[in-house]
């Protein structure tokens, strides 16, 4: 963060040559500055590059309010958020005022009188950028005084007129003067409360109770919503839809290394996940998201693969404290954790009831059997399987360590079938190599080639 300018009267802002625009103008600006230099304006956003993110760069160049419709954990609030970045990192307010007016525009009665009587002398404050984005989660019992306003009766009670402007106490979009407000969830807003909203999306003014301030707004207004076919709880009235200047699908990552790079980020991991292991997680999440038995309206959340990797990770530290590991690493035996727990983030048609865990995990397996085939096509694993069909057995399990699992291992003579699947998956530590080596095995397994038994929390190849 930069230093905030050093100008602290009307008259010191106004030397300094600083010219006052609107929050669109600023935004455009700064967004064409962006894309002119090279610089990604929307950081940590992966999968939007070539659908979500045009549309929403034109739409702001236009000086449009948007509306963003998608199904839940698409990264809605996220890219909204991230609009904060296209504002100007300092901009001036005049001290003390309710709705942060530019100096050289105040608006309210009380501003403009202040800068009748103190001419260049008026005070001024900096406001980061930070602090000119508001947000509000729409819930049933929003009212109109929490967007718009209502008559304070303290002020009232002061002395003042009810007839007097200076009584009302200003609503959360009044008080996003000259930055951004996002709603998220807007369907959920009774339609009263959305008509309220219609003169300050169109004509900038507002309305309370007998009061009619011709305001000039300088807000831009965006939201989220789910699409109307799946949410019952409303829905956004057409004269409101009427005035946002775009409508905006956004979608899950339709490339697999878009689902990967979302949960390496958000994901608060507390053991290591090799890369193999969160393949598995998100294409399980895609094959979720393909399945018929799961309900396609509600979606499946980017947060059920996050909380996936959590609990894999969590499977991973609890073991490796159970057997006095220092490194905990993930193996395909704690990817079983993340069924039951996240049983309840998924939907499901009404026909699977009683059916849900074995879709799961119907599914989890073959997705660990199309990573394998990924990442480990190619390597020969004859003699791996040859051992195991001679007798060997190898126990895996939330109570077998790396080392031990490793040591485990049926001896191959001078092959290097282990060296092999190590160096591809770019495992180097006891615990990445027997991720990689159980990966192996699971494989091999899915693919009908060798036997597994599993009882009493331990997992047996052979």
């Amino acid at each position: 963060m930069s230093d905030r300018p050093a100008a602290t009267t009307v008259g010191a802002l106004r030397a300094t040559g600083h010219e006052a625009r609107s929050v669109r103008a600023e935004i455009r600006a700064n967004l064409l500055a962006a894309l002119a230099g090279g610089r990604d304006p929307w950081p940590g956003l992966h999968g939007f590059g070539q659908s979500v993110i045009p549309q929403l760069e034109r739409a702001l160049l236009a000086g449009h309010d948007v509306v963003l419709l998608g199904e839940r954990g698409q990264g809605k609030t996220r890219l909204l958020r991230s609009l904060v970045g296209l504002l100007d990192e300092w901009s001036p307010v005049i001290a003390g005022s309710e709705l942060g007016e530019h100096p050289f525009e105040p608006v309210t009665a009380e501003s403009r009188r202040r800068a009748a009587e103190l001419g260049d002398d008026l005070p001024v404050e900096w406001r980061h950028r930070d602090e000119r984005y508001a947000e509000k989660l729409a819930t049933p019992d929003t009212s109109v005084a929490d967007l718009i306003g209502d008559v304070d009766p303290m002020r009232v009670a002061e002395g003042r007129r009810l007839g007097d402007p200076e009584t009302i106490h200003f609503g959360l979009i009044p008080r996003s003067h000259r930055g951004i407000v996002a709603i998220n969830e807007l369907p959920d807003l009774a339609e009263r409360i959305q008509v309220a909203m219609l003169n300050v999306m169109e004509e900038r003014d507002i309305q309370i109770r007998g009061y009619v301030l011709r305001l000039p707004l300088d807000v831009l207004v965006v939201a989220s919503a789910n699409p109307e076919d799946y949410t019952n709880r409303g829905r956004i009235i057409t004269p409101l839809k009427d005035r946002f200047g775009a409508e905006i699908r956004t979608h899950y990552p339709r490339e697999l290394a878009d689902e990967v790079a979302v949960i390496r980020q958000e994901a608060h991991l507390v053991a290591t996940v090799p890369d193999a292991l969160l393949e598995v997680i998100a294409r399980f999440t895609r094959a979720l998201r393909a399945s018929p038995a799961v309900d396609q309206r509600s979606g499946v959340s980017a947060r059920f693969a996050i909380a996936a990797a959590e609990t894999v990770a969590a499977a991973a530290l609890h073991r490796a404290t159970v057997v006095g590991e220092d490194d905990p690493v993930a193996r395909v035996v704690d990817l079983d954790a993340a069924l039951d727990v996240l049983r309840g983030k998924v939907e499901f048609e009404s026909g699977e009831e009683g059916r849900e865990r074995e879709v799961l995990a119907h599914l989890l397996r073959t997705s660990t059997a199309e990573t394998c085939r990924h990442l480990l096509g190619g390597i020969d694993l004859a003699l791996l399987v040859e051992a195991i069909q001679d007798g060997a057995l190898v126990t895996t399990g939330e109570r077998v360590g790396a080392r031990e699992f490793l040591e485990g291992l049926p001896v191959l003579g001078e092959s290097e079938v282990y060296d092999a699947v190590c160096d591809r998956l770019g495992a180097r530590t006891d615990g990445e190599r027997a991720s990689a080596v159980e990966l192996a095995l699971e494989g091999l397994y899915l693919a009908r080639r060798i036997a597994k038994d599993s009882a009493d929390g331990a997992t047996v190849y052979g």
